[in-house]
């Protein structure tokens, strides 16, 4: 194909996916009620209005200057909109929603944004960003939207169910009988990293590749479940201090925290807090928790949290040391394969796909839920952070993140490369994560 031609396809590919990205934030948006727009539903975050002018402020900032030549018709949004939070230490934002634009006001901003940019995308004007071409950025765009589709679906979960226009009821379907087991995991090499000259997107934490020797372990077939879970908090497990390090139980008592965010318990019995309604633990699920609560139950049990090394390991690795683009080979990512793509609103058990187990049988890696490591995030050999998103990642080298693997049902299909790399602090407990274990 020549290149004009192949360019010219690849730019139409970019430009279908915005237009998928922005469908998915915007129906977000269509769940919730409209007096509920100025709530802050999770304390360490901005108020819902904040993310319906961001998602377009970061496009206009990353692309209208220095790559279209366009000039600001509000820099005030372009401030105001560009950066979201992640307090460290327990600082919260203060601010009310009377300080806030009017919703209206935010969806005409956003409205002239999107005539301005798709203008120029459709023209097919080139253009680079520190050396950065047009693709590289697009693609920057598109998943950092795709980011937020994730993010905000947690955001919103925490907002009250009377707060949101649920779709369709659902009942969980019914799981197969679950026999936790481990699995070992030979001595071997664990694949970390993209390569610079080879031609694919990556964020820049997920530079250089390099290959590291990893000692032989044993690790949970599956993530931990509800029900295990519940076995550690019945045994007195957020009671017992000597299953916690000393931040993190100062952090637990201090919030007077006793159980994961997404359980009630309700007349003697636990209730799990779907997005759209409350319905009896479901046992089979995978416990959503904070790194914090994660690593109590690990020593609980007598086990660890696998270091990123040893996750990617029993993720791609194999006996052969045959290199995988997923746990299960090379085929695309499909529905038999793991509930992830925004492929459901709900987590489903932890045993619902063995078509997507890893080469060595381990099942669940890829969707359900992000997978806690014991690896501080910080940077490969080699990063170098963006030059037009310099904090992206360098901002969050602080020794207070911890790198998550894998994905959750509202992770898109395009994050899902063995490379991408995903963090938070260690006492967050809205996202949608959960952990396995690794023998000790």
């Amino acid at each position: 194909m020549p290149t004009a031609q192949r360019e010219s396809v690849v730019e139409a590919t970019l430009l279908e996916r915005i237009s998928d990205a922005r469908r998915r934030s915007d129906a977000l948006f269509e769940i919730v009620q409209p007096e509920a727009m100025y709530d802050r539903p999770i304390p360490e975050r901005h108020r819902i209005i904040f993310y319906v002018g961001h998602l377009e402020a970061f496009d206009w900032n990353l692309l209208r200057e220095n790559v279209f030549g366009l000039r600001s018709f509000h820099p005030e949004f372009d401030r105001l909109f560009a950066f979201g939070i992640d307090p460290v230490g327990g600082g919260l934002p203060t601010d009310r929603p009377s300080d806030w634009p009017s919703l209206h006001v935010v969806r005409e901003y956003v409205r002239k944004i999107r005539n301005s940019l798709d203008e120029k995308l459709r023209s097919n004007t080139g253009g680079q960003r520190d050396g950065f071409v047009l693709d590289t950025l697009l693609n920057v765009a598109i998943e950092h939207r795709l980011m937020h589709a994730e993010t905000l679906a947690y955001m919103l979960h925490q907002l009250p169910l009377g707060r949101k226009i649920p779709p369709a009821a659902f009942s969980p379907a019914l799981a197969s009988p679950i026999t936790h087991s481990m699995i070992k995991i030979p001595a071997g090499t664990a694949q970390l990293g993209l390569t610079r000259d080879g031609g694919l997107f990556g964020w820049d934490n997920e530079f250089e590749a390099h290959t590291t020797q990893v000692p032989a372990f044993e690790i949970d077939r599956y993530m931990v479940t509800n029900g295990q879970f519940l076995e550690f908090l019945q045994d007195g497990g957020y009671e017992r201090g000597e299953l916690w390090g000393n931040a993190d139980y100062e952090w637990k008592s201090a919030g007077d925290i006793s159980c994961p965010v997404f359980w009630r318990q309700q007349d003697g019995a636990w209730l799990y807090r779907t997005m759209f309604d409350e319905i009896p633990l479901p046992w089979e699920w995978p416990a959503y928790v904070s790194h914090a609560e994660a690593s109590a139950y690990a020593r609980w049990a007598g086990k660890a949290l696998p270091t990123e090394e040893q996750w990617q390991r029993a993720a791609y690795g194999s006996p052969d040391e045959t290199k995988r683009l997923h746990p299960w080979g090379n085929e695309a990512p499909s529905p038999n394969r793991g509930n992830f793509d925004f492929e459901s609103w709900h987590p489903v058990s932890v045993n619902a796909h063995p078509h997507g187990s890893s080469a060595f049988g381990v099942e669940g890696m890829l969707g359900n839920g992000w997978e806690w490591t014991s690896t501080v995030f910080g940077p490969f050999p080699g990063f170098e952070p963006f030059p037009f998103y310099r904090g992206y990642s360098a901002d969050f080298f602080d020794g207070k993140h911890f790198v998550m693997k894998g994905g959750s049902a509202r992770t898109a299909a395009c994050m899902l490369r063995p490379t991408f790399r995903n963090w938070f602090q260690p006492h967050y407990q809205y996202v949608y994560a959960g952990f396995r274990c690794v023998n000790v």
